[in-house]
This record gives C-alpha cells, structure tokens and sequence, in this order.
C-alpha cells in the first residue's frame, strides 16, 4: 500500500527544526557532561543500557550491540574497554560458558548515578518545550 504524502506547511518545517535544535541541544549538553566524567558519550550510552535493561542489572554483548544499534564485534570492543576503565565486570555464566555477562562496577554505578541526575535535570528544563514542539506536530 503508497504511503500518502501530504504537503509540509512552513509552520510545521518550523516546529521540526525548533524540535530538531532543542534535541541536538540536550545531545550536546549530554556529550560534554560524559566527557566531563571522564568517559564518551559512546561508553555512557553502554553504561545506561547495562543498568537500564529491563528486569536484570546485566546484559549480553549481543543485546548491549543491539540497544546501542552496533555491530557485535563493535559491541565487543566497547566492552574491553569499560572493562578495562573498570566501569564495568564481565561474567561468564555458570550454565553456559559461552554467554558473557556485563555489569557496572561500583565505579560505573557511581559515575552513572551522577550523569544520570544531571540528565534528568536538564530534561527537566528542556522537557516542556520538547512536549510543545510535539504537540504542534500531532495537532
């Protein structure tokens, strides 16, 4: 089934830029706080999907690459690396030794926590105008 093209109005190239320019302003504020805690932006997407995983604080290589949209080998190469930083632990399950486990160390958990509260009091500040510019776009 085409899908329906319907005509852009100028109001609404608008509201998209306005949205766009707002996001990439919390991306870049979100980039600078990483690096100021010591990490990339890369490395605390990692960490943020290791806690945030729905119903357990571990993950797979394989399901850390498909939150963060890489390619495996990609994912296994971010995880040496927060190994090696000591952000993070590797486990190897007891049942299958072929499936590895990543957790956030004491060190990850403590520098999640403090990006994590900054984060949320900038979306705190920017979130209302985020909501604006979506409603103008569903309206």
């Amino acid at each position: 089934m085409p899908v329906k093209q319907t005509k852009i109005s100028k109001t609404e190239y608008e509201t998209l830029a306005a949205l766009r320019y707002t996001l990439r302003q919390f991306l870049r504020f979100s980039e600078e706080a990483a690096h100021a805690a010591g990490l990339t932006p890369q490395q605390h997407q990692a960490l943020l999907a290791i806690k945030g995983f729905p119903g357990r604080d571990h993950i797979t290589v394989g399901e850390l690459a498909e939150r963060l949209q890489l390619r495996h080998h990609s994912a296994v190469g971010l995880a040496d690396r927060l190994v090696a930083a000591r952000w993070v632990t590797r486990k190897q399950d007891t049942v299958d030794r072929r499936q590895v486990y990543l957790s956030l160390s004491a060190r990850g958990e403590a520098v999640l926590e403090r990006l994590s509260a900054a984060h949320k009091e900038q979306l705190r500040r920017v979130g209302p105008e985020i909501g604006l510019l979506l409603d103008r776009l569903r309206g």
